[in-house]
């Protein structure tokens, strides 16, 4: 039964091959760009597209030219080819600078960049591509409806390059590379203080120095834990309602009594 399947869905594809191969014999460039109109509403975009670029110098000259490189455009995109897909866009543009799809264009080449960005522990550089165009589409157009979802997209993918650095913070914190968390979560509170998670990144800037701190050799330690002491002060004031609040007074407090113990074990070494 199995192989009876298997050699149906081969017959239904080679019989796919033929037919297509059969409108590509057709020397009438209009009954193809017709076949490729007709894929092309059927969603077949496999199709569409190879049909698409065969008439494309016939028509390279003529009026339906932009209207075919319009949908070629999109069956790289509707195939989910968002690499080819954005230079197509980017390609109509230059081409048809006028046309009154460059606006649609211009939006769909930006977000073709978004739907290549990945998830957020893999190289982010199609979501800040993404960022940045979004950014200079509104510029370009601040009278376009579609800049709403610019906007919203632009959040979505500063979400995700604040939870990449998050994760890269906290991974040096769970290695135990307590002076590298402190630093790499001072430079993530700072590049997004206005976060719904900013105090809890300060609350993780003054665990990771508290660490340090304790670890530390003997001669450094209270200069460390004074440390600690500033940065749960600086807490207080910039997060005076958060419900960390206690968290950060009791490593104030943690960090206040070991440096008064280890200045209790000074004075009995000198005594």
């Amino acid at each position: 039964m199995r192989i009876t399947t298997v050699f149906l869905v081969v017959i239904f594809l080679c019989s796919c091959g033929k037919g297509i191969n059969k409108i590509l014999k057709n020397p009438d460039p209009e009954y193809k760009l017709r076949m490729a109109e007709k894929y092309f509403v059927q969603k077949k975009y496999s199709k569409a597209q190879v049909l698409y670029e065969d008439v494309m110098p016939f028509y390279k000259t003529r009026a339906e030219f932009a209207d075919i490189y319009y949908k070629y455009a999109y069956c790289a995109y509707n195939q989910a080819d968002y690499l080819n897909a954005e230079n197509l866009f980017k390609t109509f543009l230059e081409i048809f600078p006028n046309s009154p799809k460059s606006e649609e264009m211009d939006y769909m080449r930006a977000y073709s960049y978004y739907k290549q960005s990945p998830k957020p522990e893999l190289d982010q550089t199609n979501t800040m591509k993404a960022m940045g165009m979004m950014q200079v589409f509104i510029n370009t157009h601040p009278g376009s409806a579609r800049n709403k979802e610019a906007s919203e997209i632009i959040d979505i993918c500063r979400t995700k390059l604040e939870v990449k650095e998050y994760k890269g913070a906290k991974l040096y914190f769970d290695m135990g590379q307590y002076r590298a968390a402190g630093v790499a979560f001072t430079a993530l509170l700072n590049g997004y203080p206005e976060s719904a998670k900013a105090d809890e990144y300060k609350l993780m800037i003054i665990k990771s120095y508290y660490e340090y701190a304790r670890l530390s050799i003997e001669d450094k330690k209270t200069e460390r834990f004074e440390k600690v002491i500033d940065e749960c002060e600086d807490f207080v004031d910039r997060f005076p309602d958060s419900k960390l609040r206690k968290d950060a007074d009791n490593y104030l407090n943690l960090s206040k009594t070991n440096i008064k113990n280890l200045k209790n074990e000074q004075i009995k070494t000198s005594a």
